[in-house]
């Protein structure tokens, strides 16, 4: 399938939240990318449940929710109230990954993993039938705008052959340090969506960059 282009909304400009909603609503981009931050599993804090909701009410794209926050099982139920599809938790912070994938699955969302950069794809082995995308951070989380880490593509490529040796369904996700330069390798190693922030927001003709990317 084309790549498709995951608009993190961390970048956006909050003063007219609802103006750059609308500016993606209106673009070729195809979902929202949501990073809930705690200030406990990543050194930083971002949004909750309110923003959520006000994205949820203005948007006409998938809202795809990632969750970088401790015991994510507690708030499964209210993103899913808030407006989430797509809700990712990452592999660090689940002792029973497998309940808390179905868990998810039950309030009729797609469930996603997310690794960090040191954690190996060889984690997800027994689980990859059961979730729908796995998002490889390709930076370490917490701040936007970082630089790119380059044994990424290694980690893709491994992950990739994982999913298709063991029949899985589930979509590559990338999130760090995603621009022009590097889309199409990523895509080319196997990625399915690329989550850019940055590199949209702070462009001077974001819907353009926006087409750029998606025809790279």
């Amino acid at each position: 399938m084309p790549h498709l282009i995951s608009a993190s909304i961390l970048n956006a400009d909050f003063s007219c939240l609802k103006k750059e909603i609308e500016m993606i609503n209106s673009s070729e981009t195809d979902w929202f990318h949501l990073d809930i931050m705690d200030g406990v599993f990543v050194p930083n804090l971002s949004f909750g449940f309110p923003v959520v909701e006000q994205v949820k009410k203005y948007a006409t794209k998938i809202l795809d929710v990632h969750l970088m926050i401790v015991e994510p099982d507690k708030f499964v139920e209210r993103f899913r109230e808030a407006g989430a599809d797509i809700l990712t938790v990452h592999y660090e912070v689940c002792p029973h990954l497998h309940r808390t994938i179905q868990n998810i699955k039950s309030f009729g969302m797609k469930a996603g993993v997310s690794l960090n950069p040191h954690t190996p794809v060889s984690v997800l082995e027994d689980i990859i039938q059961d979730v729908d995308l796995v998002l490889l951070m390709t930076v370490n989380p917490g701040f936007g705008g970082q630089k790119f880490i380059e044994n990424s593509y290694a980690k893709i490529t491994r992950l990739k052959k994982m999913i298709v040796e063991k029949g899985s369904s589930a979509v590559i996700q990338v999130d760090g340090g995603v621009d022009l330069s590097n889309t199409r390798k990523l895509v080319n190693a196997g990625v399915d969506v690329l989550v850019i922030g940055s590199f949209i927001f702070k462009s001077d003709n974001p819907l353009d960059t926006i087409s750029k990317l998606k025809k790279a």
